[in-house]
Parts: C-alpha cells; structure tokens; sequence
C-alpha cells in the first residue's frame, strides 16, 4: 500500500510538470558495439551479458522473474502456439517497475507474445533518485545523453537474449516491438529512431502508452520513424495526452503508419496497474493486440480501427 502511495504522489510530480528486420543487422549492431569496447572506443558500459537463469526463479499470474544481464527482468511467455514468437519489451515509467502493467504484459503474452521488461536504474526500490535527470518541463535540456542508461539497458538485454539458448530459440528476431508507459514511452520511441543515436535495427512496431514525447517533438525527430506506431492516451490524462493529440503533437509529427487512440475517463496511471477498471484495461489491451496483430504478424482480420463504445477520438494516418 505504501508503495503504491509513493508511486502516485511520483507521478502527480510528474504530470505537474506537464509534461531488425531480420536476426542478422541486429546481431551486427550488437557486434559492432562490442568491437568498439575491444578497440577503446567510448561506449556505456552494458554490464554482463551472460544469463543468470538459474538465478531466483518466481512466478505468479504468468510473470517469470529471473536476472539476465546483471539486469532484473519480468518475463510473460505465450501457453499457447508453437514458437518462435515475437518479442514485445515493455519498458516502464518514471520510478514504476518491470511488472507495473501486468494486465497489459500478460495480455500480450496470452495473444501469443513474448514479452520482456527489464528493471531500469529509477525502478521503484532501485535506489535511483526521485528526481528525473531532467526536470520534464525543461523540454529543450532533454536530449539522447538524458536516460541513456535505459538504451543501454535494452541492449544488453537483447544481447543476452541472443545468447540465451532457450530464448533465442523462442523469440522471432524478425518482429520486434518496443512498448512502454510514460517514460517508457520516450524509451520505446527513441529506441525506434526518436533519437537517431539510439536506433535499434529489427524494430517492427511501437506501442506508447501515454508516452512523455515532448523532446522528439520539439526536436522533429518523430518523421523518420518509417515504423507502425500506436499512441494511446485518456481525456483524463491531462499531463501528457494533449502532446500527443494537439495541432503539430506527436501524433502529427510521426510518419505513416500511425495510430492515436484516446479513452473516455481514463488517466495516466490507467495504464498501469494502478487502474482498476477492467473495461478501461479492455480497450488498451484490445487496440494494442490488435495494432500488434495487423502490423506484426500480417493478420488482416485484426481491426485497430475500429471506434468502439469509450474511444473519444480515433486518429489514423
């Protein structure tokens, strides 16, 4: 209880403010990267990238957790089909946690996803401070040096997948998506080119949730994506969804094919589980499976266009 109240009184700071297509040229920018170390070249430092399966083991509602790349990992794996499967990473908000979504993460993986969410270093019960780098409002000191560790962290986590035998034989590395909630959000799209440093080649797809994007529109980055993406907000999400539906927001600026869904009543910690509405869970997990099934897997019956009763606004380009 206290820590959802911790959480809360987080984000109410936040909204304050106002806030590969194919295995092989992923495997080579993992390459490269490691060819740069060897050569004293400067990049972050990634940790180890050796999976510790056989580290603590828990499971409950679907969710695995285990340590993979010195990193803290939630993993939700399809009951269902035969793999190889698409790979979802979910990344979470400022100062939530690898499993603040389970409604979303397991409904993914029930839709025959693999989805993987690591810790970042602000996680709740991290240590990381309660302050963002960057304070959210200061839009234009935001740039790809600002949660750089979170870039860091999906590549080593990727990397570690690869190696990982039964992973890399589970996951299809030719559907990648990358999803995420507030901050996640700005992850998830500068790993997807927001910020051209982060690209990470194979990404197939993006779905932000109430994501913090103001950097990648003040900056114009947001054109150059040339990937599906899906936004999807609530008429209660005052600190962030008027960026992502407003004249030249987010939904705007990013190029074809693009998605905007906002529902009625719902706010910013509807996205996580903080919410406790199952029809508002309906509807996010019913437009993102159905976004992931028609771009992801080619599936022409899914629907993501569809109007249904509690979608305000439906934008689609």
């Amino acid at each position: 209880m206290k820590n959802k109240i911790l959480l809360l009184l987080i984000m109410a700071v936040i909204l304050s403010c106002k806030t590969v297509f194919a295995q092989g040229p992923l495997r080579q920018f993992l390459m490269n990267r490691m060819q740069s170390r060897a050569n004293g070249q400067e990049v972050p430092a990634t940790g180890d990238t050796t999976s510790t399966l056989k580290a603590t083991v828990e499971s409950g509602q679907g969710t695995k957790k285990i340590t993979l790349a010195g990193l803290k990992v939630a993993i939700w794996e399809p009951n269902k089909g035969k793999g190889p499967y698409p790979l979802v990473i979910f990344s979470h908000g400022f100062h939530g946690g690898n499993t603040q979504s389970t409604f979303y993460t397991k409904a993914l993986a029930d839709a025959g996803y693999l989805v993987v969410a690591p810790n970042h270093k602000d996680a709740m019960g991290a240590g990381g401070s309660l302050r963002p780098e960057v304070p959210f409002q200061k839009i234009a000191q935001w740039n790809d040096e600002v949660y750089k560790d979170r870039y860091d962290d999906i590549v080593k986590l990727i990397d570690a997948l690869h190696k990982d035998a039964h992973f890399n034989s589970e996951i299809d590395w030719t559907r990648i998506v990358l999803s995420g909630h507030s901050l996640g959000g700005y992850t998830a799209l500068g790993l997807a080119g927001a910020w051209p440093t982060w690209k990470l080649p194979g990404v197939k797809a993006v779905v932000a949730l109430s994501p913090y994007c103001e950097p990648f529109i003040l900056d114009d980055t947001l054109a150059k994506l040339g990937i599906p993406v899906m936004y999807q907000g609530g008429t209660r999400d005052r600190g962030i969804t008027p960026s992502l539906k407003r004249q030249n927001g987010a939904y705007d600026k990013t190029s074809s094919p693009c998605e905007f869904v906002e529902f009625d009543n719902v706010g910013h910690f509807d996205f996580s589980n903080l919410g406790k509405d199952e029809q508002k869970r309906d509807l996010i997990n019913h437009y993102a499976i159905a976004f992931l099934d028609k771009y992801v897997k080619g599936d022409m019956k899914a629907d993501p266009q569809k109007k249904l009763t509690g979608v305000t606004l439906l934008s689609v380009k």
